[in-house]
């Protein structure tokens, strides 16, 4: 299964980094939180990613155009200008990156890698969050349910955008914006999704979270995966140093390697 990223947005409350280098390049341990993610990502045996880029896109294209270089050891013979390769230490991912638009809404963005993910189930999240769930239990939960999308569904202790899910089948109900009552399930991303996914997407001003999500909630086809591990977002200058301190400190819940 192919992993597709969201990586193209604005970053606007990250303002202090984000003025310089997209939101998923900010770095938690001397590595993008995209590497983070995709490494997560790894380490579940998945080594295809598709990044949705957007604002300064050619920061992320420039990254991995560079990172085998950037991660091997190397002689460089100046007589001639040949170049061996030592030892690699590079990853063995296939990273595909596509520039979405500038001002492409989430729904857009995932549309217009359609023709990259093909006609087969794929794994979509946010280019800004860590977890420690399970990505194959995710998988199989979203099998089982027989639906087109499955989303981890998290309990937070701030009030974000939140979930009315049923009981009975986990099938989502409902999604509401920052209500004022604490305790709420919320949409943390690290989605599962058949492709027909695709039939429910609209043109570039769609936000995947409203009218995409409303019309497959209609259809009764998006179910809650139920995580209550570890799970945050990177949506302040405070939430990077909260993730670097647990890097630092050998506590990262989302180091799997």
């Amino acid at each position: 299964m192919k992993v597709v990223l969201l990586a193209g947005g604005f970053g606007t409350r990250l303002s202090e980094a984000t003025n310089l280098i997209p939101k998923p390049m900010v770095e938690i341990g001397g590595k993008p939180i995209l590497w983070h993610i995709m490494k997560y990502y790894n380490q579940f045996g998945f080594n295809e990613f598709i990044i949705c880029c957007g604002y300064k896109q050619y920061v992320i294209k420039e990254y991995f155009a560079h990172y085998f270089m950037h991660n091997c050891d190397i002689t460089v013979d100046l007589s001639d200008n040949s170049l061996e390769v030592l030892d690699n230490h590079s990853e063995n991912w296939k990273v595909t990156m596509v520039d979405t638009g500038l001002n492409t809404m989430t729904g857009g963005r995932i549309n217009r890698v359609k023709k990259y993910v093909g006609n087969e189930p794929f794994l979509l999240n946010y280019g800004d969050g860590l977890s420690d769930v399970n990505i194959l239990d995710t998988i199989e939960a979203h099998k089982k349910s027989g639906k087109v999308l499955s989303m981890m569904a998290y309990q937070p202790s701030g009030k974000l955008g939140v979930l009315e899910i049923d009981d009975n089948d986990n099938s989502v109900l409902s999604f509401k914006e920052k209500p004022d009552q604490g305790g709420s399930w919320i949409n943390a991303g690290f989605f599962v999704c058949k492709p027909e996914l695709f039939d429910y997407l609209g043109d570039d001003t769609e936000m995947f979270e409203r009218q995409p999500m409303e019309r497959i909630m209609a259809a009764k086809q998006l179910h809650a995966y139920k995580h209550t591990g570890f799970w945050k977002a990177m949506d302040t200058l405070n939430d990077n140093k909260e993730f670097n301190k647990l890097w630092d400190a050998g506590n990262a819940p989302w180091k799997n390697w």
